[in-house]
């Protein structure tokens, strides 16, 4: 096991090519990292690509072998296996001979690190022993993980001649089995909420399932929004004899990607009961996996497996992440956004990271371009969103649709259509043709439809595109999917800048102004708050009346719990004051929101 653990912080999975290589990049320096494995092309095409870079063999798969997809995606996650070990072991080596490497080394690892530590020790006095550090490298350090991410619904059935493919052959089924297959001891990260036909999978795989010391070769981590969310699914695992070794907690709306907004929880009071509540989860957890396993004959642990709270979205400070470190006891903070101005660290095009090094507050926003139907935050003047206006203008709306993955929906009774392709949307368009509605109702109506963009090409193209490699069929740039949080920094850094802004060494925020993650994240709510009322008073009913209901009293306990906490924080005064305003400032708008726009509804 990673023990001790060099980094306190993990990158999470970012779109579909924007770490689909990081373990690459960063894991030799102890970094872990999160690999989406839903695009099988994606992963064909950097297997072929780091294949030759770092000269191990490469056979293609291409669509005609049966399972391929699983396939692919099984031999690009062996190949990145071997790429890590390889330049591990190579940093181990460079660690024990160069004064200079220890010294950037040292320079990415948090102050009070037990290797950095150690290492310091057994070259103290200028005297340098290679054997000795070799040794004590062997015995302690490990790469950074390599974990991949599915996202649960993105589970399209397949066909061959026509026919249905066996469930085993939907798109998300296909991926697990892609890494269930590989020779990676790491985690398989689950995303957008339960999909319980796949969390019964995982069971068809022995890595998943825990040996005598309560040790997975694969393990499960699952991203939720919320403590009862996760008990849920846990249970619903546990009953089959999987033990869940890390909840994920990210926040519903300062996040990048898509945004699963709650019914207004707050991330602090989320975090403050999992601090509470972990054992509780940790122990129902335990026994309900031992008797399960028992039953079916399989290995006991007799040791209790570990279970880590890890927490993401938003947050920007040396200060915020120590602060969840030692307040809510998580194991690790994810850092996502921020590394998308680092070069050595993520893959993205000259042209988006420029625009996201420039980007303001204004240029952020939440959008409808998702084919799923889930806000999605992107940034303005994309190179997709400049293409797809001008083929909007040209009277010729959406997409090829190459890929399908996201053919997820039914119209007209033909399955397996996406709402971004270019035959849904003309349907949808003629349909309106033919329907009497005002000029600005027509144009908000035709927007809505048109305004879908193809994610499957657009979260790839950066990869292709930074590596040289030739980007297949029609245009579609890049679609970016930052969270808010990239607003604040304004310029490339380096992996060493990035990573020392995290440890508090450097600063790389350009603005003072910058608001807590927990206050920023409640302005989004209160937006959130403000569209849900909104849409209640267009559409009035029992059901939305209770969702105001219940997001009002959520929004208010979470700003009650805000109000104690940072009133016991020991902060410099400028900031808890700064604090305490932004807080009854949230207060004053939910009383506007519902004074001007709560007429006829009954809180």
């Amino acid at each position: 096991m990673n023990d001790p653990r060099l980094h306190t912080f993990h990158i999470p999975v970012m779109g579909l090519a924007f770490t689909i290589d990081t373990p690459v990049r960063v894991a030799q320096y102890g970094i872990d990292s999160v690999i989406s494995i839903m695009d099988d092309e994606l992963a064909e095409r950097m297997n072929a690509f780091y294949s030759k870079k770092f000269n191990f063999p490469y056979r293609e798969t291409t669509k005609k072998v049966l399972d391929y997809r699983a396939k692919r995606i099984t031999a690009y996650l062996n190949l990145v296996e071997n790429i890590v070990q390889q330049k591990f072991k190579a940093f181990k080596e460079e660690l024990a001979a160069s004064s200079s490497v220890r010294d950037y080394f040292y320079s990415l690892l948090p102050d009070g690190n037990s290797v950095k530590k150690k290492l310091q020790e057994l070259t103290e006095g200028g005297i340098t022993l290679p054997e000795s550090i070799a040794e004590y490298l062997d015995k302690i350090l490990y790469p950074g993980a390599i974990d991949v991410n599915i996202m649960t619904k993105v589970d399209k059935e397949n066909f061959n001649k026509g026919e249905a493919l066996p469930v085993e052959f939907n798109d998300a089924h296909a991926a697990l089995r892609g890494f269930a297959q590989s020779k990676l001891d790491s985690s398989l990260v689950l995303s957008a909420g339960m999909n319980p036909r796949l969390y019964s999978y995982i069971e068809n795989f022995e890595d998943f399932f825990p040996d005598t010391d309560g040790r997975m070769k694969k393990k499960i981590v699952l991203k939720v929004s919320d403590f009862r969310s996760a008990q849920i699914q846990g249970r619903f695992l546990a009953q089959k004899g999987l033990w869940v070794s890390e909840f994920r907690i990210e926040s519903g709306l300062n996040c990048g990607g898509h945004a699963f907004a709650s019914d207004g929880y707050l991330l602090g009071p989320i975090l403050e009961e999992f601090r509470e509540k972990k054992s509780q989860l940790e122990t129902s957890a335990y026994e309900m996996v031992c008797t399960v396993l028992e039953r079916k004959g399989k290995i006991v642990p007799t040791v209790q497996p570990e279970l880590k709270i890890t927490v993401q979205g938003g947050v920007g400070t040396a200060a915020e992440h120590q602060f969840l470190m030692d307040h809510y006891q998580v194991d690790s903070v994810g850092w996502g956004s921020p590394f998308l101005l680092v070069e050595e660290a993520t893959a993205l095009d000259t042209e988006t990271r420029d625009l996201l090094s420039n980007a303001g507050e204004e240029d952020l926003y939440l959008s409808g371009i998702s084919p799923l139907g889930v806000p999605f935050h992107t940034v303005r003047n994309t190179t997709n969103q400049k293409l797809r206006d001008s083929r909007i203008a040209k009277n010729r709306p959406g997409s090829s649709c190459p890929k399908k993955y996201l053919a997820l929906h039914t119209f007209n009774g033909e399955k397996q259509i996406c709402t971004a392709s270019r035959k849904y949307q003309e349907a949808q368009l003629k349909t309106l043709d033919r329907e009497v509605l005002s000029a600005e109702v027509y144009r908000a109506e035709k927007d809505r439809i048109t305004e879908k963009s193809c994610l499957c090409v657009g979260l790839a193209n950066a990869a292709y595109l930074e590596n040289d490699l030739p980007v297949k069929g029609e245009a579609q740039g890049v679609v970016i999917c930052p969270g808010p949080n990239i607003a604040y920094f304004n310029k490339r850094a380096t992996l060493q800048e990035m990573v020392g802004h995290i440890y508090g060494k450097e600063n790389l925020l350009a603005t003072e102004n910058r608001p807590h993650m927990f206050i920023k994240e409640l302005r989004l709510y209160l937006e959130a708050y403000e569209n849900e009322v909104k849409e209640a008073g267009e559409h009035p009913s029992v059901q939305a009346d209770k969702k105001v209901k219940r997001f009002k009293d959520n929004l208010s306990e979470g700003i009650t719990y805000y109000e104690k906490l940072f009133s016991a924080m020991d902060i410099p005064e400028g900031d808890k004051t700064a604090i305490q305003k932004s807080l009854a400032d949230a207060r004053v708008k939910m009383k506007e929101t519902e004074e001007i726009l709560l007429s006829g509804i009954q809180l």
